[in-house]
């Protein structure tokens, strides 16, 4: 199951309290403090793995306590620290700080790379012993300090598919069929809408020392910005791509137009996303008659104005013609940027 959104609660482990205890041993009746100091409370620490693409574990367990740390002992003896509790996330993952009604204060973290880590939330302060409070003028304190608690939060965390490719396109454009032959991603295909209800990623190989992700955004409509349809929900994962690759069925009709619907629905959505390079592909050419092929791809192509026109490539998801010369394009698009 795809989840990419979690809220969940933090907080670090209570400190450990001072000790009060004065030396006790044969022939020193009068022994002076010798409480030792608690110990630090355990941090709640994120980390980001690759190996993760979702944030399901976090639908099952939603608050995450550092351990609290030990107390403190006589003869000097301090507590243990608490131990840390790790909390591991997908890369992409952004982390938001959230107040008691539940609306963002500010952003923490952006977990992008792997091994990227920050404290979320830290342990409470270490309690001091008696000894520590000794002075020349007070040779037997009686003071000492309690552990101090940790930090404690409310987060939101939110996951953004990173992806060097984002694939765009009306429902039942044939999304699901391309990805799942140029990559290794198995999404589910079906001739109705809205077969791809999440996200899928898939890795494509160019060659032994080359390969590009690419993750399938499930079919955006008009008005998606808006929450129609699927909504907004899969729209932010194409904010971390690099390329997007416009999907259409050409033999559908008005392609130029449900083109700028989809260009629209991403200005309305994010307007960086109109700096992204992109490719407009023509999908189900295996469905074009021989004798009428390359008529309606040329009439197609007159459709859109001349300055986009290098950006058009025709394909078969199916048959697999042009394929190699789609991911051959995509993979030098990549390597300019």
């Amino acid at each position: 199951m795809f989840i990419d959104y979690a809220r969940i609660k933090v907080k670090g482990g209570k400190g450990g309290n001072g000790c009060l205890s004065f030396r006790h041993e044969k022939y020193v009746p009068y022994g002076g403090p010798d409480g030792g100091d608690g110990g630090k409370g355990g941090n709640v620490i994120v980390i980001g793995d690759k190996n993760l693409t979702t944030l399901l574990n976090f639908k099952y367990r939603k608050h995450f306590q550092g351990e609290k740390g030990q107390h403190g002992q006589g003869s000097n003896k301090s507590g243990h620290n608490g131990k840390d509790t790790i909390i591991k996330v997908p890369l992409g993952t952004e982390i938001y700080e959230l107040d008691e009604n539940g609306k963002r204060v500010t952003k923490l973290t952006d977990i992008s790379e792997n091994s990227d880590e920050i404290i979320l939330a830290n342990g409470g302060k270490r309690g001091r012993g008696n000894a520590a409070f000794t002075t020349p003028t007070n040779q037997a304190s009686r003071k000492t300090e309690d552990g101090k608690l940790g930090e404690e939060k409310y987060l939101e965390l939110v996951l953004k598919l990173m992806a060097d490719v984002g694939l765009v396109g009306l429902p039942n454009a044939g999304k699901s069929t391309l990805i799942s032959h140029i990559s290794s991603a198995h999404p589910k295909i079906a001739d109705y809408e809205f077969t791809t209800l999440e996200p899928c990623l898939g890795v494509v190989e160019i060659d032994i020392k080359n390969a590009f992700t690419i993750a399938d955004i499930p079919g955006i409509i008009q008005d998606a910005h808006l929450g129609k349809g699927l909504g907004i929900q899969f729209l932010k994962h194409i904010e971390r791509t690099k390329i997007l690759l416009f999907l259409l069925d050409i033999t559908s009709n008005n392609l130029y137009e449900k083109f700028k619907i989809l260009k629209n629905e991403l200005h309305s959505y994010n307007q960086d996303l109109d700096r992204r390079k992109f490719l407009i592909v023509l999908n189900k050419i295996d469905l074009l008659s021989k004798s009428i092929k390359q008529e309606t791809i040329n009439k197609i192509r007159k459709s859109f104005p001349s300055r986009i026109n290098k950006n058009i490539i025709n394909i078969s998801a199916v048959t697999g013609e042009n394929i190699i010369k789609l991911k051959n394009k995509i993979h030098r698009l990549l390597q300019n940027e």
